[in-house]
């Protein structure tokens, strides 16, 4: 710099200032109160208001939690713990029943010797989603997804396994006459391969697994579906109704949008009826009418009358939220798809679906989250769920007979941790498939 300009001027500074910290207002906790408690004075009321609404609940239930007993064998003798320990007049939780009978609460009345079974099945649930929630495992662990529903049928209801084998050939009869008839007429292939299996599974099963039986008797100690309860029970109805609710939503939103018009119509009818209906009605229907539309002497398993009726709830909605991701999408990318030459199938499978379910997933995991805690609803039909019928099981037991909030309180817990799970990882998928759009 000149000497003339440097004498133009009143202060040019020739070094930097040393680095310092912002100020206190500015960084850190003061900051994010600042900004997200204190911002105004309406967010400042509602922050003080909630603190207040905070402390009148702690103070009014912390002695409660304090004062909880874990170790008793009856409700009389939790009291008398809390009595002696903290004096005449004193409440505390008897978290004494969850100790007592949290085996109840997960297994329902599930022979105790055989709990290695359904903790295998929750085990290899685990492996079986692995793959298809996370894309970076390897694509043959979708192997074992695949097989992972039959083999757990067959460790949770055991008997017999040659039934287990004739649904697996249900479904090998059902595509290989979808591969053979699709060249020909890809309607009737999916007709076929839906009709036959079904057809197979209700005349075919029983008779071959007489004679398989006799031939070659494999077998595992059988379990009624009235011994299932508690959360087994619920995770069950579940994940069945969830892993089999999704493509039967995405095929029921597709046939709305057909330009079939027996396609449409059917699929219009079904949703709007469903939608229409209380789940408790279609459970009722589950329980007592779904009998008689089977062969004389069929033996149908309730749960799994229960599981189909609630699949068919949940694909109701689920259709109708995948349809709105469809209409989401710009008339631009049908016509990309045409213009690539791509036919129908091959423009959903490609192009269409994949950002319209990318659209919709917070409204199907909102659907699957619902559809979960709607398993309690299976109390109403004779079924043991977690949150009613096992809890009152409990209090029959002359010991337990008093408790109230301790079951509902633990089972609560476990159903947010379930929800709570589905949510976080809908987030994830969201951030995952995030794209910008140019």
């Amino acid at each position: 710099m000149s000497d003339t300009h440097a004498q133009s001027v009143a202060y040019v500074r020739d070094t930097m200032l040393p680095q310092q910290q912002p100020p206190s207002n500015q960084s850190g906790a003061v900051k994010w109160l600042r900004e997200n408690m204190f911002s105004g004075w309406a967010n400042t009321v509602l922050t003080l208001l909630g603190i207040i609404v905070v402390y009148l609940f702690v103070s009014h239930f912390y002695a409660w939690f304090l004062h909880g007993v874990w170790n008793a064998e009856s409700l009389s003798e939790c009291r008398q713990i809390i009595t002696e320990k903290w004096g005449e007049g004193a409440t505390g939780a008897c978290w004494a029943v969850i100790h007592h009978r949290w085996n109840q609460i997960i297994f329902g009345f599930y022979p105790p010797e055989l709990y290695w079974r359904p903790v295998v099945v929750f085990l290899g649930l685990f492996v079986a989603i692995a793959p298809v929630l996370f894309s970076q495992l390897p694509r043959k662990m979708l192997a074992f997804s695949a097989l992972y529903p039959l083999a757990a049928i067959w460790l949770l209801w055991g008997g017999s396994i040659w039934p287990v084998v004739m649904i697996a050939a249900g479904f090998f009869i059902g595509y290989v006459l979808l591969k053979a008839l699709a060249p020909v007429n890809r309607a009737l292939a999916v007709i076929a391969a839906i009709l036959v299996p079904v057809l197979f599974w209700v005349y075919a099963v029983d008779p071959l697994d007489a004679g398989l039986s006799a031939i070659l008797p494999v077998a595992i100690a059988s379990v009624g579906s009235n011994q299932f309860g508690g959360f087994l029970l619920a995770i069950v109805i579940g994940a069945g109704g969830i892993g089999l609710s999704l493509p039967l939503g995405i095929m029921l939103a597709l046939g709305r949008q057909s330009n079939m018009f027996l396609i449409k119509t059917l699929s219009i009818v079904f949703i709007e009826f469903i939608r229409g209906v209380p789940l408790i009605t279609l459970l009722f229907v589950a329980s007592t009418l779904l009998n008689y539309f089977l062969p004389p002497g069929t033996n149908f398993d309730i749960i799994l009358r229960v599981m189909i009726l609630v699949t068919l709830f949940s694909a109701a909605y689920i259709a109708e939220v995948i349809r709105g991701g469809l209409a989401a999408l710009p008339r631009g990318q049908y016509e990309a798809a045409d213009a690539l030459g791509l036919d129908y199938w091959k423009a959903q499978r490609l192009i269409i679906l994949p950002q319209a379910l990318k659209i919709s997933i917070p409204g199907i995991v909102s659907t699957f989250i619902g559809m979960f805690k709607d398993t309690t609803l299976v109390t109403f039909v004779g079924l043991y769920d977690p949150l009613k019928s096992i809890p009152d099981a409990i209090r029959n037991n002359f010991e337990w007979k008093g408790v109230y909030w301790e079951p509902f309180l633990f089972v609560g817990v476990i159903f947010f941790l379930f929800n709570f799970g589905m949510s976080r990882y809908s987030m994830y998928l969201e951030r995952k498939l995030k794209r910008d759009h140019r």
